[in-house]
Order: structure tokens, then sequence, then C-alpha cells
């Protein structure tokens, strides 16, 4: 089969490697589609690097991808919620399952370093025709949504999710998305099914911009700049917004967020990487903020997400700019980092 390898060095690889069996308790999946994360292009396809506290590169040289969804093809001894024929999201990381994080669902928080694997960072991913799952990782994949949903409910939407949940989104609020790339735009579809009653967007892209706005999702979209902040005061009658998000991870779109909240406002972060460089008495305790740090979600919550963004009518795919095929994984990867478009999304086969 055909696999996707990332050397760190703005290149994509496809290479043949060889269709896996699935040991106790893993499935085989034919990929359905894989999509393409920010972390990927940050702490991968640029250059591989480091993770806190870890030693050695994140990345083991293995196929890359760690938002798949597919199809179960073959079962291995043990697996009793999925057979063959059941479509499936998978959750990218595979943890001891016996830490506390792990019983909790938070996989992603595994204490234990000498199991905890990520698909597309230590183990094989989902740039493939074919990926071999542990069942543990994986909820079921809706009829009515199709892989393309799927790939993006295994991170994007569910970090989305994970970090509005935490700051109890609803009907009451209004809510501020700084940076619409796709974890952006999927807390604001995210947000209008939890209720929010308005949705700001602020992205300094304009051509990210001018996409956030065909999408409906928005009351308003904010070119970020030097005049945001008289701009967001105009937008919100001076008020702020009473839940913000920062989905940049840049110190300037975390100030952006900090500054737009309103007094007792929660301000949610989970944009990867960059500082949060803010004044903290007049901005954060004399306004009585409340911050909150989010990474990826648990499993419950993704398998959560997945049926409520059925009952909501909503359909993340609409978020998709580019979809191609494993072969032009390249070019999938050039599209992706020039940090122009939606979301981008690779499937085995376009047929």
């Amino acid at each position: 089969m055909k696999g996707v390898f990332l050397p760190g060095d703005f290149t994509a690889v496809v290479r043949d490697v060889e269709v896996p069996a699935p040991g106790p308790g893993q499935l085989l999946l034919r990929v359905g589609a894989s999509g393409i994360c920010g972390s990927d292009l940050s702490y991968i396809y640029r250059g591989h690097k480091t993770h806190v506290g870890q030693d050695g590169p994140a990345y083991k040289g293995v196929v890359a991808g760690h938002e798949p969804s597919g199809e179960v093809v073959e079962a291995g001894p043990g697996c009793r919620r999925f057979g063959v024929g059941d479509r499936v999201i998978v959750y990218h990381i595979a943890g001891c399952g016996l830490c506390p994080n792990c019983r909790r669902g938070y996989m992603i928080s595994c204490s234990d370093a000498k199991r905890r694997s990520s698909y597309g960072w230590q183990r094989d991913g989902g740039h493939a025709e074919y990926i071999l799952v542990e069942e543990s990782t994986c909820v079921p994949l809706p009829e009515e949504l199709s892989f393309i949903d799927g790939a993006l409910i295994a991170c994007g939407f569910g970090t989305a999710y994970e970090g509005l949940l935490r700051t109890r989104v609803g009907g009451r609020d209004d809510l501020l998305v700084v940076g619409l790339g796709p974890v952006g735009l999927a807390a604001a579809m995210i947000a209008r099914g939890l209720g929010a009653s308005r949705v700001l967007g602020v992205e300094r892209s304009a051509e990210r911009a001018e996409h956030a706005r065909t999408l409906d999702l928005f009351d308003e979209v904010l070119i970020a700049g030097d005049t945001v902040a008289e701009a967001l005061d105009e937008a919100t009658g001076g008020r702020g917004c009473s839940v913000t998000m920062d989905c940049s991870g840049s110190a300037a779109g975390r100030g952006v967020a900090i500054r737009g909240a309103a007094e007792w406002g929660r301000v949610s972060l989970v944009g990867e990487g960059g500082r949060l460089e803010t004044e903290v008495s007049d901005l954060l305790l004399h306004r009585q903020l409340t911050l909150y740090a989010s990474w990826v979600t648990s499993l419950p919550a993704m398998e959560e997400l997945a049926g409520a963004l059925v009952r909501w009518g909503a359909v993340p795919q609409r978020l998709v700019t580019d979809v191609l095929p494993l072969e032009k994984a390249d070019e999938a990867y050039r599209l992706a980092d020039s940090g122009r478009t939606g979301k981008v999304c690779l499937v085995p086969a376009l047929s």
C-alpha cells in the first residue's frame, strides 16, 4: 500500500509499505480520509522538533497523519465493539489505559511515556490506504457523516469542542474566535450548535477571513491589525464578549482574545505554540477573567461531539477547501502550509 512520510525538510514523500495485520484488540481500517493538522506542519513537516519534556524528535519516521477515519476491514482477536464494515473515527493517541488521565478518556495526557503513542508521530498514522488501530481508540462514525467529517472530528473539531466545553458557552453568551484556520472555523460551527447568541471572528489573513465570511458561521469577521481593538469595541458596544477563544497560537492573537473579553469573561486557549504575554492587573485581575488552557479532547467527548453534530445538522466538511489523493501529498502539505486555505484532507482515492 501507499503511505506518506515527512522527512522534515518541507516535503512529503509517498512510499510503498506493507499492509499490517491486526493483533489482539486491534482493527485494520481502510482509510476513508485523513486530515492535515497544524501541529503536523510545525512539529514534523518543517523540521523534526521535540515536545517539551521529551528526549529526541517527537516524530519517529512513521506513516504520518493523526486525523483518520475509515471502515473496518479486519478485526483482531478479542475485539468486542467494532467489526468488519463498521465506520469509525480514530482518537489519535493510544495510551496505557491505566493512568488517571487514560481512565478519564484523556489519552492525550497519558502519564506512561513508554506506552503512550500517537498515530502519525510514534506509530503509523492515517496518510495511507490502511491503518492499524487499537479498538480502544475508536468511536463510531454516524452514517449521516462522511469520512471527511470524521477526519475533522478526530482532532480539530474535538479540540474546539473541548475548549468551548471548558468555558460552558451557551445561549447567554457571545463568542469571539481569534484565528480562523480549521480549528477556529470548527469553534464557530460548534458554538452555533451549542446556542451561542453571537459569534465574531478575527483573522490576519485576508484570504482566510473571506473564506470564513462565505460559511455563514460568523456575525462579523474582523481583520487583525492595529485597529482591531477599536473594531471589537464597536462591534460589542464596548462590552467585549463573554467568551473568547484563541486558535491562532500567537502572542498577538492571545492578546486580542484577552483584550476582547468582557468583564467576568472566560478565555479559552487552544492554539499550539507561541507565548502568552499580557498585563496582569488591568487586563486580568481587575476584569475578573478566567483563563482555560485546553489540549485536544477526551475519547467520550469526541463520541459525544459526533452525535451532536448530527443533531445540529452541522457538516464539518463545509470547512474543507482542498481534498487531494495520497499521491499528491506533497502538494497537499504545501497548500496547508501556505496558511491561505481552509482544511486540507488526503484520501486514498478520489473515485
